[in-house]
């Protein structure tokens, strides 16, 4: 797969696309998501969508990423339609989102009038800054350091303006800073029978994962199965994650 940098975004376009992804990544890993995400993102394409991943830096203020993100994806599917790169016929657009990438996608669909065909929040994190944030209490400051919006302004924006109907969730077993469940019952509640929620093999990490090579000598060794068999549980949950992700954007093609 061949990644393009356009407008500051990291895009794959696929022949035939059958849809777009906007991706976004978790808060210290979204500055490279072409890198981070390689494998996860590259996967999808393969499948004929198109991503266009957005990299940010974070900040307190993630009502402004949130805004830059979207106009940055604005521009870029725009630069591609206007160069034909991308032929002007509708496509379904998704958000998909890990860890902080979920929160952002959820501000754009509460802030700001976007028509997404649905989106998808893996491992969504909504922590207060001095949870998110090593050291941050250790500050000496008189004034409070928080993020824009709050934790609780944020679930009360997605109560009662969050517009992206079609949402799926997921959380992995092993995942310690996941909040989806919280998230879970705020979506069930707006949209009722629109909300999928499922709990994964894996860590709050699986997204990440990357190609291992492994190359054999020229006779098959223990050594060389031992590789074979610690490739395969490396790609397990990211295969998983990958099957799950492709079945939900499409039910009736199967992975």
């Amino acid at each position: 797969m061949d990644w393009t940098e356009i407008r500051g975004n990291w895009v794959i376009i696929p022949r035939n696309p059958v849809g777009i992804i906007h991706f976004l990544g978790g808060a210290f890993v979204a500055t490279a998501p072409h890198l981070t995400y390689r494998l996860l993102l590259e996967q999808l394409a393969s499948k004929g969508y198109v991503i266009i991943a957005t990299p940010f830096v974070n900040t307190l203020d993630h009502t402004a990423i949130a805004k830059s993100v979207l106009l940055n994806f604005d521009r870029t599917l725009e630069r591609l339609q206007d160069s034909g790169a991308l032929r002007k016929l509708y496509l379904p657009i998704y958000g998909i989102g890990h860890s902080m990438g979920c929160k952002l996608h959820l501000l754009i669909g509460s802030l700001f009038k976007v028509e997404r065909a649905g989106n998808i929040l893996i491992s969504f994190n909504n922590y207060a800054a001095r949870d998110a944030i090593p050291l941050v209490e250790q500050f000496n400051t008189t004034f409070a350091i928080e993020f824009t919006p709050t934790p609780l302004e944020t679930n009360q924006l997605v109560q009662q303006r969050y517009n992206v109907r079609r949402n799926l969730l997921i959380k992995f077993n092993n995942d310690n800073l996941d909040q989806s469940a919280a998230l879970t019952k705020i979506l069930q509640a707006r949209f009722s029978e629109m909300v999928t929620a499922q709990i994964l093999t894996g860590t709050h990490t699986t997204p990440l994962g990357q190609d291992i090579k492994w190359q054999s000598g020229a006779s098959f060794t223990p050594f060389d199965a031992f590789g074979q068999w610690f490739k395969q549980e490396v790609y397990r949950d990211l295969n998983q994650l990958q099957r799950t992700i492709l079945l939900w954007l499409n039910p009736l093609s199967p992975p």
